[in-house]
């Protein structure tokens, strides 16, 4: 098997135009395995619909429908999540990846990543409260910690922590790979499921193609004065 710092095939110069175009080409070379990923991904977020209802349309009796939607999202849906994302890092690597892997998450680092995710949803909810602006740069400086739980197998205060430092200076990008994922799955929504699920794995691939970049050019900065190790 190839070494992460061996395998160049999909490394981009960090912007968004070429992490979205190795990104492209990324999810062709292992994409049945990235698709179905992506289609259970979906079928799994299903349940997490109870929580999104109208307000208009609510009814005390839902109470608890929205309430077990919401622990549903946090203790199952998210976490996964955070794997399907090791997933995509494990095939820009060019390394084995199989449909178990969407599920590492129980055996890898469950626990952290519950709660980065609740700890991450929580500040970037407070900071779209704080006017807007500042919730879109918490979600930008925060988007590596998936990669940082699962990958890495960091604590959930930790992956927060380095996240913030990893993306110091790729900000932009990230918020313009964000940007565009809005138009990309527009534009799939215009040939229906197919075009959505293609946009999917568009968008996570390219997210994990610009990890991997940042991660071999600059490493993870230390932590609490600590070197952090990587992980192999």
């Amino acid at each position: 098997m190839e070494t992460l710092e061996s395998n160049n095939a999909f490394v981009s110069d960090t912007s968004t135009g070429d992490s979205y175009s190795k990104g492209w080409k990324l999810i062709f070379t292992t994409f049945l395995e990235l698709l179905v990923v992506t289609i259970v991904y979906a079928v799994i977020q299903i349940p997490t619909n109870g929580f999104q209802l109208k307000p208009d349309n609510f009814e005390w009796f839902l109470v608890p429908v929205v309430l077990l939607a919401i622990g549903y999202a946090i203790f199952v849906a998210g976490p996964i999540g955070y794997s399907v994302n090791w997933v995509f890092l494990k095939a820009v690597r060019r390394e084995k990846i199989e449909i178990k892997d969407m599920f590492a998450v129980f055996e890898r680092n469950y626990w952290n990543a519950v709660i980065a995710g609740l700890v991450t949803t929580i500040i970037i909810v407070i900071g779209i409260f704080m006017l807007i602006v500042p919730g879109i740069i918490f979600a930008c400086r925060l988007a590596f910690v998936p990669y940082l739980v699962i990958d890495q197998k960091m604590e959930a205060l930790e992956a927060l922590k380095a996240s913030w430092a990893m993306t110091k200076g790729h900000g932009w990008s990230i918020f313009f790979i964000g940007v565009l994922a809005f138009f990309i799955v527009i534009g799939g929504l215009l040939v229906l499921i197919f075009g959505v699920l293609i946009s999917a794995m568009w968008i996570t691939a390219a997210f994990a193609v610009l990890y991997h970049s940042v991660y071999l050019k600059e490493g993870i900065p230390p932590t609490n004065g600590a070197v952090v190790q990587k992980v192999e």
